[in-house]
């Protein structure tokens, strides 16, 4: 296992508006406030209209600083603070309907770096997290979303879910009558080199995990959150939604 001090994590975050009228991305990357080598990372995708869906994503936001102001590595799962983030905003973005008479829903994806480089992944819509040990992609979240539910059925192929009619239809996600799906998952033994990405579909849409994979092992983490996003502005030739992502490399210490 590598020790705390050997060492670091480095992390940037990017956010775009797209071509939309408005923002409703939020993103974030927050430092355990009492523990070196342990940080959350969270990318919520708000939907619901002009207001709806900011509301939604800030409330994911708050609600990440505050559960994990709570936690104390090594003496709780981050899997239940995770979980904590899921439903408590699930529930707050519930009231915020009640409240303010809109539907305001949202997409979530966020992991725990611990000092022990063990992490923890949760997700829910089609927000994604991915892990890459190198430039090569060792794991990302499924979706749930209508498309991913093909690609399992085996009824259409990755390519043929980015261009489907129905592609940003949800399963799954925050602030729906159903609860949101709790689906977690665990890395053992981060290593130097390993990088985790939590993006939104305006951003995933647009790469190969093979590309993602080169940009984030071959730049440092600010370059490669900045070329990430400069690409999909790009390639989405004025019609891109809001992008947003968080990206955390481990690197040995000098």
């Amino acid at each position: 296992m590598i020790a705390p001090t050997s060492f670091r994590l480095v992390a940037a975050t990017g956010i775009h508006r797209g071509d939309r009228p408005y923002q409703q991305d939020q993103v974030a990357i927050l430092p355990h406030p009492r523990t070196a080598g342990c940080l959350m990372a969270v990318v919520a995708d708000g939907m619901g209209g002009k207001s709806g869906g900011r509301k939604a994503a800030d409330q994911v936001l708050m609600t990440a600083r505050q559960v994990f102001d709570r936690y104390v590595p090594g003496t709780e799962e981050a899997t239940t603070i995770l979980a904590q983030l899921l439903n408590e905003a699930h529930l707050m973005i519930k009231l915020t309907a009640i409240a303010f008479e809109e539907e305001p829903h949202s997409t979530l994806a966020s992991f725990i770096v611990n000092p022990d480089l063990t992490a923890d992944i949760l997700h829910a819509g089609d927000s994604r997290v991915y892990h890459f040990r190198g430039p090569e992609m060792l794991y990302r979240t499924l979706d749930h979303s209508f498309v991913q539910r093909l690609v399992n059925e085996g009824q259409i192929t990755e390519e043929e879910a980015n261009v489907h009619p129905q592609s940003n239809l949800l399963t799954g996600c925050l602030g729906t009558q159903q609860d949101p799906p709790l689906a977690a998952h665990r890395l053992r033994g981060l290593q130097i080199g390993d990088s985790l990405l939590a993006c939104s579909d305006g951003l995933w849409h647009y790469f190969t995990p093979k590309e993602l994979g080169a940009i984030v092992h071959t730049l440092p983490p600010r370059e490669a959150a900045e070329m990430l996003v400069s690409k999909a502005r790009h390639r989405a030739r004025g019609g891109g939604d809001n992008l947003s992502m968080a990206l955390v490399r481990v690197e040995a210490r000098s």
